[in-house]
């Protein structure tokens, strides 16, 4: 479970962006070779990822599973 968790947080952290920077640099990126681009799309999202996305939705993670419990303990 523990390892579904970590997927579900990586994948919430890097769709949303990816889908962003490919949607509103398009014009910038189709020009580029494939290993610029992906040069160019790891330089912004890896950074932030590790420091930003990745710490907020596990923190939101833990929330919800907090709360979960709380209610779970109550009935």
């Amino acid at each position: 479970m523990e390892k579904l968790k970590r997927t579900l947080i990586v994948w919430v952290s890097i769709y949303p962006p990816l889908t962003i920077i490919l949607a509103e640099f398009d014009t910038y990126l189709s020009t580029m070779s494939l290993p610029l681009r992906t040069f160019v799309l790891t330089i912004i999202l890896v950074p932030l990822m590790t420091y930003i996305l990745i710490p907020f939705w596990t923190k939101v993670f833990i929330e919800i599973s907090t709360r979960i419990l709380r209610v779970k303990r109550w009935n």
